[in-house]
């Protein structure tokens, strides 16, 4: 056995004893570990976005902790084990790929994502779009769905038609954001078709839209606390300074970070 499977197998003995052992993995259940299990979800991609390697592998532990954790639970009512949950994973890779492990000639990743799709459909699925969870945030199911979209072959040619939907979404929220008698409903609508809009020219210029505004988020936050700080430093009240006051240190701390 090479250390890899020694490493797992540790993982699974210790995993037995503790939901044979401890009072509190005992008492959980797949329900109980659901909002944890998206909780480590969330801190490992925290993790990647602060480019942090041992943070990372840290993440991805204690997300693993959780697979096992789930198939334990699962193999006391006679569900399915981890092997089953690994034995379904190996043969879905090697159905789904082909053009790795059969004879279909692929010439890109875009060919891939096609072909994937496609197998989908004829494993029983009735939609393209059937796969997209609707239990996640609204930005990246966007993004799923344009990306599942796109591999049926239902997409825009270019960046400069999806740059013209986005200004046509622009001014559709604007005209609805200026009317005498404004439709709460239509401005909403008209807001989220203009989000759903630069999420699709995203693609087109190869920027992650969720990694994107999170970087905004974390600089936003670094700005901010700098700002508090200062003014904290210099005696001052944030609910009492003028925008004016406050722009100095914010300023001040973009030019540290371009520093």
């Amino acid at each position: 056995m090479n250390e890899k499977s020694q490493a797992f197998e540790r993982l699974l003995k210790i995993m037995d004893e503790l939901r044979e052992q401890c009072p509190w993995d005992k008492k959980q259940t797949m329900e109980s570990l659901r909002h944890l299990t998206i909780e480590e979800t969330y801190e490992l991609t925290d993790s990647i976005i602060e480019n942090q390697p041992d943070k990372i592998k840290k993440e991805l532990g204690d997300l693993l902790l959780h697979i096992v954790f789930y198939a334990r639970i699962a193999s006391e009512t006679d569900l399915f084990d981890i092997k089953d949950v690994i034995d379904s994973l190996c043969e879905k890779l090697i159905h789904r790929h082909p053009h790795i492990y059969g004879d279909v000639k692929v010439t890109s990743d875009e060919d891939v994502k096609k072909n994937w799709e496609q197998l989908k459909l004829k494993e029983g699925n009735t939609s393209v779009l059937a796969g997209v969870s609707k239990s996640i945030p609204a930005m990246i199911k966007a993004m799923r769905i344009q990306e599942k979209a796109r591999a049926a072959g239902f997409d825009w040619e270019n960046k400069t038609q999806v740059w013209e939907k986005v200004m046509e979404e622009l001014q559709e929220f604007k005209d609805e954001t200026t009317k005498e008698n404004q439709d709460r409903k239509r401005i909403e609508d008209e807001f989220g078709d203009l989000i759903f809009a630069l999420i699709n020219y995203s693609r087109f210029i190869d920027v992650n839209p969720e990694e994107a505004l999170e970087r905004t988020n974390l600089r936003f936050i670094h700005r901010f606390k700098y700002l508090e700080e200062k003014a904290k430093e210099n005696g001052q009240e944030l609910t009492k300074m003028t925008l004016e006051e406050m722009d100095v240190y914010w300023n001040e701390a973009k030019k540290l970070e371009k520093e």
